[in-house]
């Protein structure tokens, strides 16, 4: 069969699917957001780059012990095109995966998807509660206490902003920036 390149409205539905928990929407809503952002500032195909943010953890609730393994199953069987289905499980390279990330798109994705948690942990914490007043100051802050988002792998952002080449405090400002443009979904426009 063909391969099939997926709508957005396709990929939430799939993603709603084998998702019910709101906090793993709300990540994969941000997420998106971060990877639509960085695929405009870098002239990349937006919607292909959101579509892959957007379904990155698709067997993650489901299939936690087996995350980045069920997912190239389901997509295949839905006919997504193997290069999407390449990135999205690149995202768990040397975590739940042997996939290395390669190109630009996946190599953002390996470095936002924990950096995205670390954004939302922070924001929870401000007396706004929201992410659309925070600075890179915020992260700055929280980043060297292992004990704030203890489950934040920080090696691994440092990792993916190091096989970007790109500072690691930028790559932070543009996860802000694009988490800025979904507050309102994620939960973290607070009380600005």
């Amino acid at each position: 069969m063909a391969e099939i390149v997926p709508t957005r409205e396709q990929t939430f539905e799939l993603l709603k699917e084998y998702n019910k928990n709101e906090a793993l929407i709300k990540h994969a809503l941000a997420v998106e957001a971060v990877m639509r952002y960085c695929a405009r500032k870098k002239g990349e195909d937006e919607k292909k780059w959101g579509v892959i943010g957007l379904i990155h953890d698709l067997d993650y609730e489901q299939f936690p012990a087996e995350h980045c393994k069920k997912t190239p199953e389901i997509l295949r069987q839905h006919n997504w095109p193997e290069d999407y289905i390449h990135a999205v499980v690149s995202h768990g390279w040397g975590l739940c995966s042997d996939v290395e990330p390669k190109t630009d798109l996946e190599k953002t994705l390996y470095a936002i998807d924990e950096l995205t948690g670390l954004v939302t942990a922070t924001a929870l914490v401000r007396p706004s509660r929201s992410v659309l007043d925070m600075e890179v100051s915020s992260i700055k802050k929280k980043w060297k206490d292992k004990r704030f988002a203890a489950g934040v792998n920080r090696e691994v952002i440092e990792k993916g902003a190091a096989m970007l080449g790109v500072d690691l405090w930028s790559l932070v400002a543009d996860t802000i920036e694009g988490m800025k443009t979904v507050a309102a979904d994620i939960g973290l426009k607070g009380n600005i």
